[in-house]
């Protein structure tokens, strides 16, 4: 499979039946006719290509793969290609609008696997949001594919189906949202702190916002050697002693917040050296002015960030975004292109803490020799990134023990 640079389907000279004006949104004439298509990787020009791709030269390789399965890695497609698999119910920031109209989300991230990781990746957006459906849905389809990248599914149910996938398959399963972010996250913090000449175990940080990301993010900040970490939800810090939390937030309360403080967002970023931001909203400036001496914001929701940058840079010395138009992105496509290509070059069987750890010092050594306020991460269109995080993912499977190549 191939991206398709140039799209011989799509039509810009006009507005087109369904009334949809592309002539005059480029984005819409980009997206005539989806962004990406099969490609065949042998030819089929006469009768001898045809014998050899398909009946009779296939069987042998059927019959082969029949008495050897681990040879289907070899003479398939298996080995380089990932399912992009979504519900539809926690897109971008659009929320749950169903599985047809996640497509182009799930297209276009198919094609960064492509550019950016040389993995191929096919889109799957399913007609359930039941957790159950979900799981066998998958694990049906796993045998096509090499790991399984889930996408857009909505917390807490995303956190029981990711889990439930990697107890019962055999190829990497990796929910973007939670462990994407956290490892560019995690990445960019250790630059940050570098900077600032602090390491992280001096380093007390605030998460806003609860979900997907903001769970991940806790739980690698903790692996990483935090000092500490205290997550936010709606109501304020999480904390034991609330009686309202969730099992996952229960179990979040169990491992962060060593402080032991409560009450509301703003409480908790009074004197914090860190604020990671995955969960909209805004933060009023007062409580950002509490912060410590060279704080570090990292205000990452989309479109608006929860501080915003000229704001963030009254107070702190080193600001990052979600967004592209400012410097210090924190973009997912800095880490699961390779991360997956990584893990598939030696067939690893599952993404362990400590891949996700690498793919992290690694992201961050690609700009270590380069670092200043505008410069924690790399860009996404950095050529060392993807190769950087593949050989280190490759290399923690390798020592961990989950890698069959």
């Amino acid at each position: 499979m191939a991206a398709e640079i140039v799209n011989p389907r799509s039509d810009s000279t006009d507005e087109g039946a369904d009334g949809v004006g592309a002539s005059f949104d480029p984005a819409f004439a980009l997206h005539r006719g989806g962004k990406m298509a099969i490609q065949a990787t042998v030819p089929v020009r006469d009768r001898d290509d045809l014998s050899l791709a398909y009946t009779p030269g296939v069987a042998k390789v059927c019959s082969a793969i029949a008495e050897r399965p681990e040879l289907v890695h070899d003479y398939t497609w298996k080995s380089q290609v990932v399912a992009v698999v979504t519900d539809g119910t926690a897109v971008l920031g659009l929320g749950d609008i169903g599985p047809e109209a996640s497509l182009p989300v799930m297209e276009g991230k198919a094609i960064l696997f492509k550019q950016f990781g040389g993995v191929d990746a096919v889109p799957l957006a399913l007609a359930t949001t039941d957790a159950d459906e979900i799981i066998e849905t998958v694990v049906r389809l796993a045998p096509s594919f090499g790991g399984v990248n889930l996408e857009d599914i909505s917390a807490p149910r995303c956190f029981e189906i990711e889990r439930k996938l990697q107890e019962r398959l055999d190829i990497p399963v990796f929910h973007d949202d939670q462990h994407g972010t956290a490892v560019v996250t995690l990445a960019a913090l250790r630059n940050a702190a570098k900077l600032t000449d602090r390491a992280l175990g001096q380093l007390r940080a605030v998460i806003s916002g609860a979900g997907a990301a903001g769970v991940a993010i806790a739980k690698i900040l903790i692996e990483a050697g935090i000092g500490d970490v205290a997550v936010c939800d709606r109501k304020g810090i999480v904390s034991a002693g609330r009686g309202d939390l969730t099992e996952v937030k229960r179990e979040l309360a169990g491992f962060t917040n060593k402080g032991g403080r409560t009450g509301s967002l703003e409480d908790a970023l009074d004197g914090a050296d860190v604020f990671i931001g995955v969960s909209g909203g805004t933060v009023p400036e007062s409580a950002v002015a509490t912060m410590a001496k060279n704080s570090l914001i990292f205000a990452m929701a989309n479109p608006n960030p929860e501080i915003h940058p000229d704001v963030a840079h009254k107070y702190a010395a080193v600001v990052a975004t979600g967004r592209s138009d400012f410097p210090n992105q924190i973009n997912n496509v800095l880490a699961f292109p390779g991360i997956f290509a990584g893990a598939m070059k030696v067939r690893a069987s599952r993404i362990t803490e400590g891949m996700k750890l690498a793919a992290a010092e690694a992201l961050a050594s690609v700009v270590a020799d380069e670092l200043s306020a505008e410069c924690v991460i790399p860009s996404p269109f950095d050529e060392r990134v993807a190769p950087a995080v593949s050989a280190a993912v490759a290399a923690a499977a390798r020592a961990e023990g989950v890698a069959r190549a």
